[in-house]
């Protein structure tokens, strides 16, 4: 005890291993309850593709802005406080969304509750992220990176997986609405049972007091900040490449798990609830941290510079499998999982390539780690951006011609790969900042 009291980084005695598990499941189980369970529960409940991806990409402009407020952060005591806070505030929101259920305008009640679920997330994870930074080392953050992709995904795991099993037990059992009041009442209870948790668990990680710091101070350091990310040489074409590489994987994502519960007389293959849950939320899982993994290691050998174009290939040539799936629509588990698998393998392992070009291209400079926060947000807006209209593609062409479309949608970013710089978009040298968790 001793020992940690004399070491200013680290407010508390406790492990890692007692804090970095539970924080970061918090992060990603309410991002993966607005970005797929959402879309699963309004599936079962008769909506429409187009109206499910339109609303749910329409919320999911939280993490788009995220950065905007995120400085004003600081304002708050600790970054401790402000990561229980949402993730109570959170878990009260996913239980509103079991409460809208029952409500005569369901579906507006719905949307009000998981776009305040979105912006508690997102406000969540800039200072969960920024709690780790500050709470380790750089020794204790490359320790314990692994584990924080880890678990971000152990939420989409429990979300994509044991939720979605659980809903489809219960929709055949009770009920449509029954059963997802229950499962959103559990996602509820969990995310204010992690608050709690982390109420005890994390250290205080107070935030830095200085005489200038207040909102009108930190509002002209936040345009500075914005004016020299836009300054950057070529920024605009990089930011024309982060939202175009977005542009094939964000409609499979958001359109592939309704393709797999769509009615087969209507070209899908009639999964039930639960048997989407099996094989995406559990071995389609499993791919993706595999290629993630493999990717990593693949990018480390050759060089982003020579890897890129392999990277961008690997998002987008597995969707062959979604093409594949909807032309036979096959009816055995087995070789739906193993399509899936083959396609998320190669979503994992190809995805590496932007978390890199944004973290060496696009982030080097005098404000790295705000502008590689802003690089994020642009992420983001290229999933919500090609989410928004899929629905709508997909309706107009049919699932058959809507995954030949999608594969397409990989030539304009495999192109632009070959003719674009992959040194770093600044003129001064990078200020030493520490690895931070990064996760898509």
């Amino acid at each position: 005890m001793d020992n940690n009291e004399q070491d200013t980084r680290k407010p508390t005695i406790r492990n890692p291993k007692f804090w970095v598990p539970s924080l970061y499941l918090a992060q990603g189980l309410p991002f993966f309850a607005v970005a797929i369970v959402a879309n699963q529960m309004l599936k079962s409940m008769g909506m429409p593709n187009s109206e499910i991806n339109r609303w749910t990409a329409l919320i999911g402009f939280a993490w788009v802005f995220k950065p905007l407020w995120s400085p004003f952060l600081e304002l708050a005591s600790s970054k401790k406080l402000v990561v229980v806070t949402f993730q109570i505030f959170g878990g009260a929101c996913l239980g509103g969304v079991a409460l809208a259920l029952h409500a005569p305008f369901w579906f507006a009640a719905c949307m009000a509750m998981l776009a305040l679920v979105a912006i508690s997330a997102a406000t969540h994870d800039i200072a969960c992220d920024g709690l780790y930074i500050t709470s380790l080392d750089e020794k204790g953050q490359a320790q314990y990176a692994g584990w924080t992709g880890t678990f971000f995904n152990a939420g989409k795991f429990l979300t994509t997986g044991g939720l979605l099993v659980l809903a489809g037990h219960f929709e055949q059992s009770i009920g449509v609405v029954p059963a997802w009041t229950i499962c959103f009442l559990i996602l509820g209870a969990v995310m204010v049972g992690l608050g709690l948790y982390n109420s005890w668990a994390l250290p205080q990680s107070k935030n830095a007091v200085s005489t200038g710091t207040n909102a009108a101070a930190i509002a002209r350091t936040l345009w500075e900040v914005i004016v020299e990310f836009f300054k950057k040489p070529g920024i605009w074409v990089s930011i024309l490449f982060i939202i175009l590489f977005r542009a094939g994987e964000a409609q499979v994502q958001s359109i592939g798990p309704l393709f797999l519960r769509e009615a087969r007389h209507l070209g899908g293959l009639g999964l039930t609830t639960a048997e989407v849950g099996a094989v995406y939320g559990t071995v389609g899982t499993v791919a993706f941290l595999v290629g993630s993994i493999a990717g990593g290691y693949f990018t480390s050998w050759l060089s982003l510079k020579r890897a890129i174009l392999w990277l961008i290939l690997a998002v987008n040539l597995p969707n062959v499998a979604f093409y594949l799936l909807s032309y036979f629509q096959p009816t055995d588990l087995a070789v739906i999982g193993a399509a899936l698998s083959i396609e998320m393998f190669g979503y994992g392992f190809g995805f590496v390539g932007l978390i890199l070009y944004m973290m060496q291209v696009v982030a080097p400079g005098k404000y790295q780690t705000a502008h590689y926060a802003f690089a994020t947000g642009i992420m983001q807006l290229g999933f919500v951006l090609f989410k928004l209209f899929s629905g709508d593609i997909q309706i107009a062409l049919g699932y058959q011609h809507f995954f030949i479309w999608v594969m397409l949608c990989a030539i304009p970013v495999a192109v632009l790969s070959q003719i674009i710089p992959m040194a770093a978009r600044a003129r001064q040298e990078p200020e030493p900042v520490a690895a931070q968790p990064a996760h898509g």
